[in-house]
């Protein structure tokens, strides 16, 4: 929806469903602080998910640099791994759902 010369318009889902979420927040220290260009592949419940941290889309607006991923059903993350621009690989193992999590590359 492009609002331009007029008011803003504030969109709220209230669904309430049983699925889990979780966004990564992922903060560089060898590579940009922004961590752009890394990747996560995250694992639960036997499925795999990836996504890769972007930056410089959107029109007239800045992206988000977190990565937020749909699990479905599954309460728990099994494994993940963050490939960072870097070339470092970290990885984490029996992670919480439904919340933001904050990872740091580690040294």
């Amino acid at each position: 929806m492009l609002n331009a010369r007029s008011r803003p318009a504030v969109l709220i889902n209230e669904t309430v469903n049983s699925n889990h979420w979780v966004l990564l927040k992922l903060v560089g220290s060898r590579s940009n602080r922004s961590a752009v260009g890394a990747l996560a592949r995250l694992t639960a419940g036997g499925r795999t998910w990836v996504d890769e941290v972007r930056a410089g889309r959107g029109y007239q607006s800045a992206e988000d640099l977190r990565l937020h991923f749909g699990l479905g059903t599954n309460a728990v993350i099994d494994r993940l791994q963050v490939n960072w621009p870097s070339g470092l690989t970290n990885v984490w193992t029996h992670l919480p759902v439904d919340r933001v999590l904050r990872f740091v590359e580690a040294p």
